[in-house]
């Protein structure tokens, strides 16, 4: 069994800093793409940023230069750096994470569940 376990979100201040951190545990092979997703309030949920096993990563335009996205291999952890918070990056960000649990099945796809940034003065 697999979990994704998030922590980091809370509430901040217009311009303010957050660092989300999503770990995971459990039956796990290897562990490919991991990333973060967030979903407001009447919207779809929305990639934000997703790094490789080897590093690459992507990032939605409204998040460019502002976010970072790293990974720690040896600890099977996941890391969302927030600067320059604004009001719109205000929803519950989820961690996902492609997963191989065993060498004998195909990678699935593990969702977090979910921790809350509320960007507000």
């Amino acid at each position: 069994q697999v979990q994704l376990v998030e922590s980091g979100g809370g509430l901040v201040q217009p311009g303010g800093s957050l660092r989300l951190s999503c770990a995971a545990s459990g039956s796990i092979f290897s562990i490919n793409a991991m990333g973060w997703y967030r979903q407001a309030p009447g919207k779809q949920r929305a990639l934000v940023a997703r790094i490789t096993s080897g590093g690459s990563t992507n990032y939605a335009d409204s998040v460019k230069g502002r976010f970072t996205i790293s990974r720690d291999n040896a600890k099977n952890t996941v890391y969302l750096q927030m600067n320059s918070l604004k009001s719109e990056d205000t929803a519950v960000y989820y961690c996902n994470a492609d997963i191989q649990p065993n060498k004998y099945v195909f990678q699935l796809g593990y969702w977090g569940q979910g921790t809350q940034v509320t960007v507000s003065s």
